[in-house]
């Protein structure tokens, strides 16, 4: 019961803070919004080839467009770890009689219903792309992107942790996540890219999440499957990806704090 209220408070604690602060629903919506529109109305033309199934590059790059929603959200939500430190909050919680592992699912769990609820916003543009949606596909794509936010909102926790600067999180994030972001189908298909480059995309946990993401949207055609790994694959390797990234939260949580 304990770890329940630990868990439910600290994920209130971060839908709360989210609410109040307008301008991050802007930047996590709006920036990917900006980003789909400018890049895919640009390269539309240049893309639409037998590479894309035949589709236009909006509606390519649509899936992409999600898990950046996903990225923003998540990502810059673990920023209130920092802060929290900063304002003494978070040395306050970890005096806390409460497991570390509450500390870390509470403070994921917010970020990832973040991310979520703006991703499912987001998917309601599809159908102007041409792609249509049905219960069955919206039901699987929550599942799906609340896995791939989980995972990500994981993964910033774990950079956030060690940090003491918002600016030197801002530069491994852009260091690291974005070309993760880049290198995981959402901005082009590996089949077009040079060996080297597929091994990469290969290895990269976010590439499954995509593809699953892309799966379900067109679960009516095969078409669109070029190289991508079976949905079974994609989202058991996006499960995996979550409970490691946890696991590593919750490990470097449970360190021994210098400071």
């Amino acid at each position: 019961m304990k770890y329940a209220l630990a868990v439910g408070t600290l994920w209130w604690r971060e839908i709360v803070r989210f609410v109040r602060q307008r301008n991050r629903i802007v930047g996590a919506l709006g920036t990917p919004l900006v980003f789909w529109l400018l890049i895919g109305s640009g390269l539309g033309n240049s893309f639409r080839s037998g590479t894309l199934g035949g589709e236009h590059y909006l509606e390519y790059s649509f899936p992409g467009t999600l898990a950046l929603i996903l990225l923003f959200t998540s990502i810059f939500s673990t920023i209130s770890i920092i802060e929290d430190r900063q304002i003494g909050f978070l040395q306050a919680v970890l005096v806390a009689p409460i497991p570390r592992s509450a500390i870390t699912l509470g403070k994921i769990l917010g970020g990832t219903t973040l991310a979520l609820v703006q991703a499912l916003i987001f998917l309601l543009l599809a159908p102007a792309v041409g792609i249509s949606l049905s219960f069955e596909k919206l039901v699987a794509l929550a599942g799906i992107l609340f896995l791939v936010a989980f995972a990500l909102t994981a993964v910033g926790f774990l950079i956030a942790w060690k940090m003491d600067s918002t600016q030197g999180f801002h530069a491994i994030m852009n260091l690291l996540l974005m070309p993760m972001w880049l290198l995981s189908g959402s901005f082009f298909p590996a089949s077009g890219a040079p060996g080297w480059l597929r091994a990469i995309i290969r290895a990269n946990p976010l590439t499954y999440g995509v593809g699953a993401m892309r799966r379900v949207l067109y679960l009516e055609s095969s078409q669109v499957a070029m190289d991508i790994p079976s949905l079974a694959a994609c989202i058991t390797i996006s499960v995996l990806f979550g409970i490691v990234a946890f696991g590593a939260t919750t490990y470097v949580a449970n360190q021994p704090s210098t400071r």
